[in-house]
């Protein structure tokens, strides 16, 4: 008897109660109908009363006439009453604790193929923003330890709080069935703390996953090797990319405006590499742009021997194996 109340009390208590009213109702339906066999002919329409009653609807269609049943009526009200009440209040309150803990990244997620991105801040909430209007439906989990909650309502999102280094915040991220991380550079910090901190996260993620394609941001030129060997596949020199940007302003023409330009490209285009078809091998490069063009494609280098040249004319002829880099249509 106690291995069963034990294993009662270990059942969540949403479960608990559930399986506890459905026992009372059909107790109260089937006595119902034990002693008021002519007003509720089956042990259903007992337990629709006892329902109903409990519930304080009352429709009235099932109506107890002796005294016996009425006592029973009573004590219905009284019991299964407050019972189905409590449950509706247990009910509520679980789904606003839910709720809560969702928002503060207390609950742990349980899906795979997933996106992990370490860190919120602009460029992340841009990065999310243009994979919601690209309609891509990608599965992100966001690790964040400075936010007490996530107030952003995006439902593809799923927020853990902690340290991307605490082996319990990526057990809570399911960084195992992870596809791909991003790690970015916390403003907050000096450029070389920032730097730090994110080699410490790629350690973290590796060890943990170590088949985990990372792309990492890095803020200062001399810090990337050791992102490389810390494990990250592809690392981003954002300081460098900014001071490309501001170059190109500072020297451009008018009405010309670099920034502008590089960022509508990038919202609508991506990178791409296509390898040339046996069709092309031995053409002139033209060729190649007619041929992609129809696709959509442009193309802006080519790799040649492993070799990347910017430097396209029309006196390059197409070799097998060679790879032309085309911006293409995001995807």
């Amino acid at each position: 008897m106690q291995h069963w109340i034990r294993q009662y009390f270990q059942i969540p208590l949403f479960l608990r109660l559930l399986s506890t009213v459905f026992l009372m109702m059909f107790l109260f339906g089937a006595t119902i109908h034990i002693i008021e066999p002519d007003n509720f002919p089956t042990v259903f329409d007992g337990i629709w009363w006892a329902f109903v009653t409990g519930a304080t609807v009352g429709y009235g269609d099932y109506v107890p006439l002796s005294l016996s049943g009425k006592v029973i009526a009573i004590l219905l009200i009284l019991s299964g009453g407050g019972l189905v009440t409590f449950y509706m209040a247990t009910l509520s309150a679980s789904t606003i604790k839910h709720e809560t803990n969702l928002s503060e990244g207390k609950i742990d997620f349980k899906g795979n193929e997933h996106l992990v991105v370490v860190g919120w801040n602009e460029r992340t909430r841009h990065l999310i923003d243009m994979l919601e209007e690209q309609n891509l439906h990608e599965r992100i989990v966001l690790i964040d330890r400075t936010m007490n909650r996530f107030y952003q309502r995006l439902s593809s999102v799923h927020f853990v709080k902690g340290s991307a280094t605490h082996e319990e915040t990526l057990e809570q991220a399911n960084l195992k069935e992870a596809r791909i991380a991003i790690i970015t550079a916390d403003p907050s910090m000096e450029e070389q703390q920032s730097d730090q901190s994110v080699i410490h996260q790629i350690v973290a993620l590796k060890g943990h996953h170590p088949g985990l394609f990372i792309i990492a941001e890095i803020l200062t030129e001399r810090q990337r090797i050791n992102a490389e060997r810390a494990g990250a596949n592809t690392v981003i020199r954002s300081n460098d990319f900014m001071s490309s940007l501001f170059y190109q302003e500072l020297y451009r023409n008018d009405p010309v405006k670099p920034f502008e330009l590089l960022l509508s490209l990038l919202t609508e285009r991506q990178f791409h590499e296509e390898r040339i078809t046996d069709e092309l091998v031995g053409q002139p490069i033209i060729k190649a742009y007619e041929h992609f063009l129809e696709n959509c494609f442009q193309i802006i280098g080519i790799r040649k021997n492993g070799e990347v040249s910017f430097n396209i004319h029309t006196g390059i002829t197409l070799e097998k194996g060679d790879i032309l880099i085309v911006f293409s249509p995001l995807r």
